[in-house]
Formats: structure tokens, sequence, C-alpha cells
């Protein structure tokens, strides 16, 4: 019950987070749901539905079918389009109904692709997680799947941008300013995972020079290409055109962990300038919340590099809140405990649960919408924060 949510909405969902990931590359993306899901994920977190060929379907599962575990009919129905529509590959997504059945996705892939001779991938997703998760999952099987190893590195300094979907960055045209702000660095982009790229670009992904991450959803992957490759990353957006580094704020070992970050000024403490704590850290996290001016709540990434360019630019002590994975209580409490707090910045859905008045003044709302918590409702709303950052007013 505590990750039920009374008065906001909950972030899209794993199985989501692999559609996105996976909608351009030229797969056979199947969703093994009754139906539900299947809308849901078209009509509110995908722009990308009505003016972009995909291959995104449903396998109709009915009652009767769950209940018994003809498992049989969906491999079937598979093979025989996947026969017809030669993908580049298949995937089976799972959803909360085969979660709780037990079907074992990995057998019915490993048939599929016997069967076919198609690369075919099976993700284990339930619907009770972010879209995180689903996304990054799914960016971690092209890396083992799909990207060749023996290719030479080009001469020139080239980039692979990491995490890049819709769920953060919609389509208004912040992929575009990222990939000119990387330009202008004399980077050139071998891949994008996954807006503007296809296959054949994510199988060169190797041949890179640096890997750019720009959600949460690139960090496990840029940990994988490097193991496998050597290749350094970079973590963070660039903010109103400023080069963000976020790597303090992350480890390799576990990159969960840190829910909060914060940035400080000199005034409020000396002796260090971030510092990131966990969710089992609550008591530190409300006291440190009381020297915060503003606190930034969404995804990871973008958060922390939102209150990394407010912290930068102002004598504000900013604070990062990612909400994608803790429930609306423990964001309400960390919220309550800013007792110097000015002004939060997060999407307009989270509004009923940041009113609060310091001295008779209302609390300021900066509303940022994100596509991956309120879907299309703010779409039209959405800021290209690379470009302009003039709706940042604190």
């Amino acid at each position: 019950m505590k990750q039920t949510s009374g008065f906001i909405s909950t972030y899209s969902a794993d199985s989501f987070g692999v559609c996105s990931a996976l909608f351009e590359l030229g797969g056979m993306i199947v969703m093994h749901d009754a139906s539900g899901c299947n809308s849901t994920y078209t009509t509110h977190d995908e722009p990308r539905w009505y003016d972009t060929d995909g291959m995104v379907y449903i396998s109709g599962l009915t009652e009767i079918e769950a209940i018994m575990g003809d498992d049989g009919k969906l491999i079937s129905d598979v093979i025989e389009t996947a026969r017809e529509l030669r993908p580049a590959f298949i995937a089976i997504v799972g959803t909360t109904i085969p979660a709780m059945t037990g079907f074992d996705v990995n057998a019915a892939v490993n048939i599929i692709e016997s069967e076919t001779g198609i690369p075919a991938f099976g993700f284990g997703t339930t619907g009770m997680r972010s879209y995180i998760h689903g996304a990054e999952e799914a960016f971690l099987r092209l890396a083992e799947r799909v990207v060749k190893k023996d290719l030479k590195k080009s001469e020139k300094t080239t980039a692979n941008i990491l995490g890049l979907t819709p769920l953060d960055f919609s389509v208004n045209g912040s992929v575009d300013s990222i990939r000119e702000w990387l330009g202008k660095q004399g980077i050139e982009i071998i891949s994008s995972w996954a807006m503007g790229s296809r296959l054949t670009d994510i199988e060169k992904a190797g041949t890179a020079h640096l890997n750019y991450v720009v959600s949460e959803s690139g960090l496990k992957v840029a940990y994988r290409l490097k193991s496998m490759f050597g290749t350094p990353y970079k973590i963070g957006i660039p903010i109103g055109g400023e080069d963000i580094s976020l790597e303090k704020c992350y480890s390799e070992d576990v990159n969960e962990e840190n829910i909060i970050t914060i940035f400080y000024k000199k005034r409020y403490d000396t002796d260090k300038k971030v510092r990131n704590l966990s969710l089992e850290q609550k008591d530190d996290i409300c006291r440190e919340m009381k020297n915060a001016d503003v606190i930034v709540i969404g995804e990871g990434v973008s958060s922390k590099s939102l209150a990394a360019y407010i912290n930068m630019k102002t004598e504000y002590c900013t604070v990062a809140l990612t909400a994608t994975d803790i429930c609306e209580d423990d964001i309400k409490e960390i919220i309550m405990s800013g007792e110097n707090l000015k002004a939060v910045i997060a999407d307009p859905l989270f509004k009923p649960i940041c009113k609060k008045t310091y001295d008779n003044k209302e609390l300021k709302f900066i509303p940022v919408p994100h596509e991956a918590f309120s879907g299309r409702l703010f779409r039209n709303d959405i800021p290209d924060l690379i470009k302009d950052v003039s709706i940042i007013v604190l």
C-alpha cells in the first residue's frame, strides 16, 4: 500500500520503457497482455506513434489462456507474423498478468529464435517498476547482441548518446539540441540509443571514443560498453548549453542508491560541494534539506543536471530528487522538511503535494512537464532546456 499514490501520477512502466527504447530500430515488439497496456503506451507515452513506422503489437492474452498457460498460441502467432514481416529482431515484453501466472519469457524467445532464425529478446518486465528499468534492460540486450566487437575506432572524435527516448526528452527539439551541442564540441555522433538512429548505427557503437549518458536508463549500458570496449563515459545534460558533469553523483557498483543529490554553496557548508544520499538515509536527507533553497524533482540525470546548472548560476543550495522509484509519502516528507525552501521545479502533476507556505508566502512552483510522468497532458509545454532556460525564474 505504501506504493499507492493519492495525489500524483505514476511513472511510465518498465514494459513501456522497453518499447520506447526499441521503437525505431526495426524490430517486432510484442507486449504479452490482454489489451490495455498497448493502448496506454501508444496513446499516452509514445509521441512517435502517429508519424513514425513501428511494429508494436499486443498478444491479446485471454483469461482462459492465462489460467491454463497456453503459451503455444503466443509462440505460434509470433512465429507466423515474424515470417511474414521479417523484422530485424523480435522482442517479447512481459506485463503484470504473465508475471503473476509465471510465464517463462526466456523459454518462449528461445523457441521463437530457433524457429525463425531471427534474434529474439525476452523481457521479464512486470509493469510494476518504472520505465527506467525496462529501457536499461533493452539497451543492455542491444549491447550484448547487436554491437559488433571487431570494428576499428574512427580517427575522428566520436560518441554515442545513451538513454535517449521520448519518455525523457519528448519530441520538442531537445534531441536535436543535444546533437548540435556535441557537434559544436567537435564530436561526431555514431549512434543515439535510441532516437534518430537505426540498428546499423547501434552495431558501430563500439567504435566510439566516448559514451554520453543523458538519462539513468543509459547508465548500465555505459558501464557495460566500458567493460566491453574500454569506452569512457560522461553523464549529464548540457542545460543552457553548459558542460554538466555528474560522474561524481553515480557509482558503477550500484546506480540507484543516490536518490538525493545536494549541491551546496559555501554559505551552507564549507567542507563539501556535493553530497549524495540514499533513501535509507532519510533522516540525513531531512536534516540536510533544511539548508535547501530549491528542489528539482524528476528523472535522475535531468534533475541533477538542472540542479547543477542552478547551483552554477546562483547562490542557491539546490537539491535534486530522483522520484522515478520512490513513493509519494517519501517525496512529501522530503519536501516538507525543507524549512528554507523557496522553489520546487517538477512536472505539473507534482503540484498538489508541493503546497506549502513559509512566512505566509506560497512556495514557488515552476512546472517542467515530463513525458514519462504526465504523458501527453502537457506535451506542448515541455521546454527544450538545452537551448532555453528562461522558464527557470527563481
